[in-house]
């Protein structure tokens, strides 16, 4: 059934791009064909040739995303693409399957050496190193999705539970620094979630735009490419981070419910997947819990995010909703991730 489900939410997501952008839908379609290929030919050969080399991985991947932020493509002030003509790539999307990979190897019994103070502090600057860049691109929301999922496999690994008091102390005292670091519009983000109102023309206003462009579609929508509210680019990003309101939009509640029925299968799988090797008690299978938990994490928190931010519930923090969005980075990572899965 999880292929089937990975199938439906990107064919959903294409017929929603072909309503908005046909040149994107074709750009999109493109993408998942090769995403699909790349998922099938994983799947036959297992992951053990990317267990073996995670390390090697996480390092490769730590060179792109410095390369990214030294040359990347800028576009709205962010550098978070390698411009390879034929199409831009994001490796904070792709890295997030290594990275859990990568951190499920080490956290388990045989890596942990001891459960050591040492440890603890190198463990926590393999996640330091790749959440610093990610954040100074700046991309927020991909950085805290990292993490998410560093604390998740964190809490649910073998690690002595007292080192991850350590990390909620340490992100206590830092939290203000980090409001400092921030840049003025993630600023503005925050707190036009807090007050939608102070400023429509501004900072809420894609917020406040997100939700008349759901409300418009009441429950069966307007109808496929006939969404006033995205169409005419009221709403912007109607095919990337709101590509959700725009969905809801076109197809309307109908349309969005069955949808949200496929991302609860999907995240059941997962679910299944995780309760499953947690109950298993080799090394190896600790290793494959944690990277399903990883999955999980990274699957239910994007898709939270997306959902809460385009019904305006959370702040905007430039999520992609799984199969949904715009992006050819994000749906291959994702394809990749889901192939991994044991």
């Amino acid at each position: 059934m999880n292929i089937f489900s990975l199938i439906f939410l990107s064919v959903f997501g294409l017929f929603n791009l072909f309503g908005l952008n046909q040149d994107l839908f074709i750009r999109q379609l493109i993408f998942l064909i090769f995403g699909f290929i790349i998922y099938f030919f994983l799947k036959s050969i297992g992951s053990h040739f990317f267990r073996l080399n995670s390390k090697f991985i996480y390092w490769f991947f730590i060179a792109i995303l410095i390369t990214t932020f030294i040359v990347g493509l800028e576009v709205k002030g962010s550098k978070r693409w390698l411009n390879f003509y034929i199409f831009n790539f994001q490796g904070s999307e792709f890295f997030k399957v290594f990275f859990i990979l990568f951190l499920a190897d080490i956290l388990t019994i045989k890596n942990l050496l001891g459960n050591t103070f040492y440890n603890f502090i190198k463990i926590f600057l393999y996640f330091l190193i790749p959440f610093i860049i990610i954040f100074k691109q700046p991309d927020l929301g991909n950085a805290m999705i990292y993490f998410f999922i560093f604390f998740t496999l964190l809490m649910f690994s073998n690690l002595s539970k007292k080192y991850l008091g350590y990390l909620i102390g340490l992100i206590i005292f830092f939290a203000p620094i980090g409001w400092l670091l921030m840049r003025d519009y993630q600023k503005a983000r925050i707190l036009s979630f807090i007050s939608p109102h102070l400023d429509v023309q501004g900072s809420a206003y894609n917020m406040i735009q997100s939700v008349i462009t759901i409300g418009s579609g009441m429950f069966f929508g307007r109808g496929l490419g006939l969404g006033t509210q995205s169409r005419l680019f009221f709403l912007p990003e109607n095919t990337t981070d709101f590509a959700f309101a725009s969905l809801i939009e076109q197809f309307g509640f109908f349309g969005g419910f069955f949808v949200l029925i496929f991302f609860t299968i999907i995240t059941i799988y997962l679910v299944k997947k995780t309760i499953y090797f947690y109950y298993q008690k080799s090394e190896e299978d600790q290793k494959k819990f944690l990277y399903c938990l990883g999955m999980l994490t990274y699957f239910i928190s994007q898709t939270i995010i997306n959902l809460g931010m385009n019904m305006g519930i959370m702040p905007v923090a430039g999520i992609t909703l799984p199969f949904i969005s715009y992006g050819g980075s994000s749906v291959m990572a994702l394809l990749i991730g889901f192939a991994l899965i044991p």
